[in-house]
């Protein structure tokens, strides 16, 4: 059927050409990275094929992306120029579909179904909620949602709950039954379901099961370190028949436990599979013997592995640099003069990369980038100043500093809801245009036009945002943005949002909203930061096409650079606090294989950095530490440096002791070292619960604001004090923002 030409096998190494041509039986191939595993899957098909194994429709080949099937499709057709449609190369979901459409009537579906997202199932839990009448407020659709999610991917039906939970929450039960009693009224599927009908139909009728047994003489799987439980029943049900199965993970880069899968899987693969042989793939094509190293070192600590020791003949090459600094602006100038180096050595942008834990962490390199004029993309995410939290908060900001500014007002009016529809919008914008002003002036002419509980929310909101228009010059940036989210209730949102997922996207919203508080340090003024704000869109509106990469850690999974940045090394932010005080020791281990999956991204060289300083300094006057993957990298592979002594109390001392800590503070870095050396226990919250028993705000006391420093009360007013600051400047603030010092 294809002309036999072998050449192809002198193209791989010897462990790879064992996992080509011992086509029959159980195989599990432990790819390291970098060690040709897309090469071998593709000359494994192209091998059944030569060899006349099997035709093309009798080869399953599963993928986890449509890129990645569509690409071997097309690496295959290049190279033996024969027609392979029939061969069923897809995702798991994409196969199930194929077989759905077949057999659609067996689970109650029409075999034209369609399929709903993420979104959209969502949409319709939030509706079943409603409609069940289920109290929100401590367990939102979302929370329904990931559980939902979570029974589906661990093959927990309706049919099978009470086997695997003794004492199962009435209301999940009730939402799931309602949930999938309306898909089947929809003549819908959600992605979960594609696989769950697909063994159904399997299980309840066994000669369609034996037809795909018997034509898939040969099943190849590729990152199978990656698919959860019921994606394993699934292809041990089309396994059974012929045995011959293929497949190829590798442990050590399981990273998407949010996303279902179960690194066990992969781990127990000699108990769910009959005798497999087991091939190690250690030879790397891509990074020196000092990056592999580094990543083999740090890997090893992991237990329950299965072990490889990546090797290449590329040479020792660089060490792994390590870097300290003592804050983040310090850190982001030092990267971008490497890259700038780097640069005038005519290095491509494209092969330049910077690895992140926290998207929120990208805005440090964004607006440095922005301003040097270095081009770059934000890889598999949004920018910083384009995600949904950064712009509802600078509609605020927007809003406080012109009221007539109407798109803030519409962005914001009803965030967090506030009962704010269509209908209300419109009566509104109707009484702006008939008397010529802004949206925000017509709702407090209109008030009385709506329904009580409508009118006490929008009257509330209208009084926030003139409170807050009257002190934003009084007050740091930071406080402001502080008392906004919290007076708003906007934090409550987003904590509760954080609550009810799994999704990184939404966890990492907070850490967003910090990072943008802690940027406001930098501007005197609301006016000042708005203004950045539009030169920053405007000038990432008109970048060039060749760019540096920034990425997170798990986005950069596939992908190789020649220079590779590792920013925020630093304990509780990478490994991540909320993983391995929610997980233990199993969300150390894969945060250790997250670090593992980004060192090996490198070809040439790695440079580590971490920060002295809390990223998050408003909130915290405490100090970081190195991550103790930093520690556990193999001493001989790295050169170590630290640029920032801040963290020494010697140093801290003497810095602190040579300045009065009355005189004016030029730098904010040493503002903060007088600020922690000389105040015990200084909360940056603000007193919001004070009462005038509490806190003993009479004349003659000293006291400490965080933007105009230390001063003495001259004068009390209810709730506000006047203060004497240094030079004479006397200050009238609110007794919230002080802190009395003893």
């Amino acid at each position: 059927m294809f002309k036999k030409n072998k050449k192809y096998l002198d193209e791989l190494n010897i462990p790879q050409k064992q996992a080509v041509t011992n086509t029959e039986g159980t195989h599990l191939v432990l790819a390291g990275a970098g060690s040709g595993k897309t090469r071998v899957l593709i000359y494994r098909l192209m091998h059944l094929l030569i060899e006349n194994k099997a035709h093309p429709s009798e080869i399953l080949a599963v993928t986890f992306t449509n890129k990645a099937a569509s690409e071997m499709k097309s690496r295959i057709n290049k190279i033996i120029s024969t027609p392979i449609e029939s061969m069923w190369i897809g995702t798991f979901h994409s196969l199930c579909v194929k077989i759905l459409r077949n057999h659609s009537k067996f689970v109650g579906l029409k075999s034209n179904f369609i399929i709903i997202d993420s979104e959209d199932q969502k949409k319709l839990i939030n509706q079943i909620c409603e409609s069940e009448k289920i109290d929100l407020k401590e367990k939102n659709y979302k929370y329904f949602y990931n559980i939902i999610d979570g029974f589906k991917n661990n093959y927990i039906t309706l049919s099978n709950i009470k086997n695997f939970t003794k004492k199962i929450d009435k209301d999940i039960l009730k939402i799931y039954e309602r949930y999938e009693k309306e898909l089947l009224r929809l003549n819908c599927v959600d992605f979960g379901n594609l696989l769950i009908h697909t063994l159904t139909i399997f299980n309840q009728n066994k000669n369609i099961l034996e037809k795909y047994q018997k034509q898939f003489k040969y099943i190849l799987v590729d990152e199978y370190q990656d698919i959860n439980f019921t994606q394993q029943l699934w292809l041990r049900s089309l396994y059974e028949f012929n045995k011959n199965i293929f497949c190829v993970g590798d442990d050590d880069q399981s990273i998407y436990s949010w996303r279902g899968a179960d690194v066990s899987n992969i781990l127990n693969f000699e108990k769910t599979f009959n005798k497999p042989n087991i091939i190690k793939l250690e030879q790397n094509y891509r990074s020196t013997q000092n990056i592999l190293d580094g990543a083999s070192g740090l890997i090893s600590i992991n237990d329950g592995r299965y072990g490889k020791k990546l090797w290449s003949d590329k040479g020792k090459g660089e060490k792994i640099k390590i870097q300290g600094f003592w804050e983040i602006k310090e850190e982001a100038n030092f990267i971008s003069n490497e890259i700038e180096n780097l640069i005038s050595k005519k290095v491509p942008y494209s092969q330049i990369a910077i690895l992140l834990r926290v998207s929120a962490h990208t805005r440090s390199f964004e607006e440095r980038f922005i301003n040097i004029g270095l081009p770059y993309k934000i890889v598999g995410g949004i920018r910083f100043y384009e995600r949904r939290e950064i712009k509802d908060i600078i509609s605020y900001f927007r809003l406080i500093n012109n009221s007539n500014d109407d798109l803030a007002f519409e962005r914001i009016i009803n965030i967090p809801k506030r009962g704010v529809g269509k209908v209300t919008l419109k009566k509104i914008s109707n009484e702006a245009r008939t008397n010529n002003i802004s949206k925000f002036e017509a709702t407090k002419n209109i008030l009385d036009n709506f329904s009580s509980n409508l009118k006490i929310e929008l009257n509330e909101f209208i009084k926030k945002i003139i409170q807050w228009k009257k002190i934003k010059n009084e007050i740091y940036l930071e406080e402001l943005a502080q008392i906004i989210l919290e007076d708003s209730k906007y934090l409550n949102l987003l904590e509760q949002e954080a609550k009810m997922s799994l999704n990184p996207e939404n966890l990492s919203r907070l850490d967003n909203i910090k990072e943008l508080i802690e940027s406001l340090k930098n501007f005197k003024n609301l006016e000042g930061f708005l203004e950045h704000v539009g030169l920053v869109i405007e000038n990432i509106n008109n970048s060039s096409d060749e760019k540096i990469n920034i990425m997170t850690m798990h986005s950069s999974k596939g992908l190789e650079f020649d220079y590779v940045f590792l920013s925020g090394w630093e304990e509780e932010v990478f490994p991540s606090k909320r993983t391995v005080e929610e997980l233990g020791k199993t969300g150390l281990e894969e945060e250790r294989r997250l670090a593992y999956v980004a060192l090996t991204r490198a070809r040439k060289k790695i440079q580590i950095t971490y920060v002295n300083q809390n990223r998050y300094s408003y909130m915290s006057h405490d100090q970081t530490f190195p991550s103790r993957f930093i520690n556990e990298l193999p001493k001989q592979v790295i050169d170590y440096k630290n640029s920032s002594n801040f963290h020494e109390n010697d140093f801290v001392s003497e810095f602190s002791n040579s300045y009065d800590k009355f005189q004016e503070i030029i730098t904010p870095g040493r503002q903060r070292i007088l600020d922690k050396s000389n105040i015990d226990e200084i909360e940056w919250e603000f007193n919001q619960d004070y009462s005038e028993n509490d806190f003993d705000f009479i004349e003659g006391k000293k006291v400490y604001h965080n933007k105009f420093g230390y001063g003495k009360i001259i004068e009390s007013e209810g709730e506000k004090v006047s203060v004497l600051f240094n030079k004479n400047l006397i200050k009238k603030i609110f007794i919230k923002y002080l802190k009395i010092i003893n």
